[in-house]
């Protein structure tokens, strides 16, 4: 079993904005993506973009992110884990230090298994094949010893090359953290497998898939946090919760990047819903079909938000400060977001996302559950003042931002009876890394952008 690391919380970032799958063919397949670990990655990401003369000494040096006790008692395969994290997810390697003790681990491992999954999943090179079992069995490979794929020609393959070091790992990890990784990944798989030349028609449909591209995730990660016994067995125990934290965030991003990904020839917009408004998907983005646009868009964060109260259903229920800032910051970063998103003509003509500032204001904020409430609140009340009188899901609408208003008011009533207490160091602590954190970001995106632009012609 993995030893306990140190409660050295170095980091206060977002969730990992994962990789999107190219177009297959003739048709459109959904990507599969690590839900929670993408959302806020290009909120802040796409916002900063520091000069050069902003970057650090030793800039394009691999960044170290665990404490120097916490490295010297890992294992040689942890700290090479490790690495491949800071290598697929640099943001996803800054938060998970967050995390206190061997939850850091298992959350660490939980996140490589899925990123070689989904690499599979990306890779086009793969025939379908080879590739349908691949993923039905995936999980029976944490089991052996020397399985690892050579094939792939994904940026992430190494994953998948040095796949023997991530499964001893895995195979190092308690056997409650062993179970929840090995069912998630199997479930997952099995979706995957499905959904590969498959499209999402109706709404239910939707929420499947989302289901098995999101929900599954934060299904995982609630249950290992309720196995660190960080959180109560409830955590773990409510499903239903769980996969609401995940579609939340899946269909902000759905709806966020309408047009990014109709230009690359994919579809995740549910048919039940856009062809009420047009004959074909990338109608809307014609400006004679912008009254028609809005409104679908409108529908579709009609339908995210109604995920909302489980959010804060979900989030009062959390007590480990590490564990409260890994799911809190990306809910506050989506509600913003759709905040931008709603009734807005810029969703159909270029690249929606919420201010600098506007970000790192969120992710300093977002440490408790008044604040979150305060922020539900804030963002559900700009959405209202933006409902048009003639937008076909009106009182739909309104119906949801009452109940998140109702909701948000129950919660904060029995906040009084038991609040996080933190604090006045831990308070400026939080503060301090959420602006190294911001800081981190910022500079990978310049090298990010500085390594696109060495790439051009």
């Amino acid at each position: 079993m993995a030893g306990a690391c140190c409660k050295c919380p170095l980091s206060l970032s977002v969730f990992k904005r994962s990789l999107s799958v190219a177009p297959r063919g003739c048709g459109s397949a959904p990507r599969f993506l690590l839900h929670g670990w993408r959302l806020g990655e290009r909120g802040l990401q796409e916002a900063a973009r520091p000069s050069s003369a902003f970057r650090p000494a030793g800039f394009y040096r691999q960044t170290a992110f665990l404490c120097l006790s916490c490295q010297e008692s890992m294992t040689e395969s942890l700290r090479t884990c490790y690495l491949y994290l800071n290598q697929t997810s640099r943001s996803f390697a800054a938060v998970i230090q967050a995390l206190d003790g061997e939850l850091r681990h298992a959350v660490c491992i939980f996140y490589l298994v899925l990123r070689a999954l989904d690499t599979v999943e990306d890779d086009m090179t793969i025939p379908l094949d080879k590739k349908v079992p691949m993923l039905n069995d995936f999980h029976t490979f944490l089991y052996q010893d020397e399985w690892c794929f050579t094939e792939s020609q994904e940026k992430d393959r190494q994953v998948l090359e040095d796949f023997p070091t991530i499964s001893l790992e895995f195979r190092n990890l308690a056997q409650e953290y062993r179970d929840v990784i090995s069912d998630i990944c199997h479930r997952m798989g099995v979706g995957m497998a499905e959904f590969l030349e498959k499209k999402v028609g109706s709404m239910k449909e939707w929420d499947q898939y989302c289901h098995y591209v999101a929900g599954l995730v934060g299904i995982g990660l609630s249950r290992l946090f309720s196995a660190s016994q960080l959180e109560d067995p409830e955590v773990g125990r409510d499903t239903e919760l769980a996969n609401s934290m995940g579609l939340f965030l899946q269909k902000t991003n759905i709806i966020r990047d309408y047009l990014e990904d109709t230009q690359e020839g994919r579809a995740f917009w549910p048919r039940e819903a856009w062809s009420q408004f047009a004959g074909r998907l990338e109608d809307l983005a014609q400006p004679e079909k912008l009254e028609s646009a809005l409104s679908c868009l409108n529908l579709l964060v009609t339908d995210a938000l109604h995920h909302v109260p489980d959010v804060i259903a979900y989030l009062s229920r959390l007590r480990n400060q590490s564990v409260f800032n890994f799911c809190a910051i990306p809910q506050v970063m989506a509600i913003a977001t759709l905040s931008t998103c709603y009734n807005n003509p810029m969703v159909f003509q270029g690249v929606v996302k919420i201010r600098k500032g506007q970000a790192v204001t969120l992710m300093m904020e977002a440490t408790n559950m008044s604040a979150v409430q305060t922020i539900i609140a804030q963002y559900s009340q700009e959405i209202l003042h933006k409902v048009s009188l003639t937008d076909p899901s009106r009182e739909k609408t309104l119906h949801i931002l009452a109940v998140i208003r109702e909701k948000s008011a129950l919660s904060q009533s029995s906040l009084r009876s038991r609040t996080h207490h933190l604090s006045p160091m831990y308070l400026s602590a939080a503060m301090v890394l959420a602006a190294l954190s911001w800081q981190y970001l910022s500079t990978t995106a310049a090298q990010a952008q500085g390594t696109s632009d060495m790439q051009g012609p």
